[in-house]
């Protein structure tokens, strides 16, 4: 199965060369499923030719906010929406999230209680897991088809899962389960007082621990793909 990576952002000059594109991180983190992979930096103005130049989509995050005026938004959107609506699976993580939610109805804000920053505990449906988080951007208002998967009381649509008429169609998160720690940690160092205040980063920083629950972020997201692939086959 062909994971099409359609690359928002990149990872900052500073680190690049030690942790490498997100592109890679996905890559990583979706290992030993059995995916084949291929990128497209929408971000750069490169754009798949068709919906159907892979199997499924995932979003990357990014540093750009879904409701400010990039030139690669307005088509990011109306691809989401022709992928969508021809049921091709599609995920996004961060950014990826936010804009899959803005392009099928749902509204992003700059959240105006502040950053979500570092390791945080999320509810879902079976569990509390915890994962890294990095943003300010949120989804205020999901989508009709969307359903709540995980959530803190800071970030309410942290989590969404949307349903059609053949079970889930697109998925998508707003921490990152592809960061390492170690990237989380240099990515903190980098923003820090600029971004978000010394301080909040030095809190951040303190509070990271080495494991967390990304593989299982990477289960449900293989889960997803591969059910769909099943489902289109059988």
């Amino acid at each position: 199965m062909k994971i099409g990576i359609l690359q928002t952002g990149h990872v900052p000059e500073e680190i690049v060369a030690k942790h490498g594109e997100y592109p890679a991180m996905f890559e990583r983190l979706l290992s030993g499923y059995g995916f084949t992979f291929e990128t497209w930096a929408v971000v750069d103005d490169e754009f798949p030719e068709d919906i159907h130049n892979a199997d499924a989509w995932l979003i990357t995050g990014s540093r750009h906010g879904a409701y400010e005026d990039h030139a690669f938004i307005p088509p990011l959107e109306d691809f989401i929406r022709k992928a969508y609506g021809a049921e091709i699976p599609i995920a996004g993580i961060c950014f990826g999230h936010q804009i899959l939610a803005q392009a099928l109805g749902g509204k992003v804000i700059k959240f105006p209680e502040g950053w979500g920053l570092g390791q945080t505990a999320y509810k879902t449906e079976e569990a509390e897991i915890e994962l890294l988080a990095l943003h300010q951007d949120q989804v205020v208002e999901k989508p009709a088809d969307a359903r709540v998967i995980a959530s803190t009381d800071f970030c309410a649509n942290a989590g969404l899962a949307y349903y059609g008429n053949h079970g889930i169609k697109a998925i998508s998160f707003q921490p990152h389960p592809e960061f390492t720690t170690e990237y989380m940690r240099d990515l903190i160092k980098v923003r820090s007082g600029v971004a978000f205040s010394e301080e909040q980063g030095k809190a951040a920083l303190e509070a990271l621990e080495e494991e967390n629950d990304s593989p299982e972020i990477a289960r449900q997201l293989a889960d997803f793909f591969l059910k769909a692939q099943a489902s289109k086959a059988a």
